[in-house]
């Protein structure tokens, strides 16, 4: 026991004397060390950072599609996303139309909400006054759609079936057209001109700021969609909101819609379906999908980073192997043996590759929180992100510190003792 004692202490003597001495010479080269460093620095900083960024954006879409509502889908013509689509062969398919939301609503007891809704973007309404900028999106929709589209009423209120059937020109604003057009002044009860058009708002939504990737949600105007068509034409497919009556149902009500609709378009059993259905789940689904491909690429990055930097370090342990001969024929003389000298050189490597490592989780850190700060993106720093990062760096300068390391070692104390 007493012997193991000893060489334990030996060793762990031994361990630090490595990294003592492994510090005093990147002390001692200071600048050279922290160039070298550079790859192993960006590296590690591009996997913890885009780490970051990404779980941030998986947070703020998880936020976002919450707010939609569990039990929400939507049907559409088109695609909803990216994807290699033929759209002059998808623009041929039926419209999807007031009659289909409709029969929906009549004949399916698992649907507890539908709403057929329109949109138009890039629209300026003004009032006597103001006017806002031309990025407005106005949406013509039936009764039902703030609940299928998760919009909340601030002050005032919706319109109801009967308004919508009349076509009134009724107009409920998001609150960023409200700020603008009505400054300091409640807008209940005002008008506000669409398309020249007078239309009275009834009703404010509830402020929701800005959805993934910037596109604010209150620069919205709601109207009933029988006054929508009047002014950009009812000859359009319309957009198809439904609300299942519970979560644990979705799948069943969609795949009740999905045959109703291909009753509706008279498809046949071998047909695919001309149309679209989209749910949080599928919208989930799709970032994932683009979010691994930006994890691979930012793996290839670090990879690509880390192999510059792991020549950088090859480069200056042969440097230093080169400068500190008579160091290492003195100690052999002395008594050191191969393997302490193997472990010196390579305590070095790593060493320097590990620093390299912190400071670019450090940086990596650092962008994640100016991105929370400047885009109130909810970053956060995966742990996974940081330990990988820290065992690839130390994993390169291993792989890339042993062969100078190995050299070291191999040395004739006499010819190294020789040397100038």
């Amino acid at each position: 026991m007493g012997g193991m004692g000893r060489r334990q202490e030996q060793w762990m003597r031994a361990v630090s004397d490595n990294f003592r001495l492994a510090f005093s010479t990147f002390w001692g080269h200071r600048l050279r060390s922290l160039l070298t460093l550079l790859g192993i620095v960006i590296g590690a900083a591009t996997v913890v950072s885009m780490m970051a960024l990404l779980e941030g954006l998986r947070n703020k879409v998880d936020e976002d599609l919450t707010g939609l509502g569990s039990n929400g889908f939507q049907i559409q013509k088109f695609p909803n996303g990216f994807g290699n689509f033929d759209f002059e062969r998808l623009s041929k398919r039926p419209n999807l139309t007031i009659e289909d939301r409709d029969d929906i609503e009549r004949r399916l007891p698992n649907i507890i909400a539908a709403t057929g809704e329109a949109w138009d973007f890039g629209v300026k309404i003004s009032t006597d006054r103001y006017e806002t900028r031309p990025n407005i999106q106005v949406a013509g929709g039936t009764a039902d759609f703030f609940l299928t589209n998760a919009m909340d009423i601030a002050s005032g209120r919706a319109f109801n079936v009967q308004e919508v059937a009349d076509g009134e020109r009724l107009a409920v604003l998001g609150s960023n057209v409200a700020d603008v057009l009505f400054p300091g002044v409640d807008p209940i009860g005002k008008e506000v001109r669409i398309r020249t058009r007078p239309f009275r708002v009834i009703g404010l939504i509830k402020r929701k700021g800005a959805f993934v990737g910037g596109f604010q949600q209150d620069d919205v105007v709601v109207i009933p969609i029988n006054a929508f068509f009047p002014l950009w034409g009812k000859n359009r497919s319309l957009n198809i909101s439904m609300q299942a009556a519970t979560p644990e149902i979705l799948p069943r009500a969609m795949e009740e819609v999905r045959q109703l609709m291909r009753h509706r378009h008279n498809l046949k059993p071998q047909q695919e379906d001309d149309f679209f259905i989209f749910s949080n789940e599928s919208a989930t689904q799709a970032f994932n999908q683009i979010s691994s491909v930006v994890t691979a690429a930012s793996f290839g990055v670090c990879l690509l980073s880390l192999i510059v930097g792991g020549i950088g370090i090859l480069n200056i342990m042969l440097v230093s192997v080169t400068e500190r001969t008579q160091e290492i024929g003195v100690r052999k003389a002395l008594g050191a043996r191969r393997h302490r000298i193997l472990g010196q050189f390579a305590t070095e490597a790593i060493m320097l590759s590990l620093v390299g490592g912190v400071l670019g989780v450090l940086g990596g850190a650092m962008v994640a929180f100016l991105a929370r700060w400047a885009f109130k993106l909810p970053t956060s720093v995966p742990t996974w992100a940081v330990v990988l990062a820290l065992v690839m760096s130390s994993g390169v300068g291993l792989l890339f510190g042993i062969y100078p390391a190995a050299r070291a070692a191999r040395l004739d104390p006499v010819e190294a003792m020789r040397t100038e």
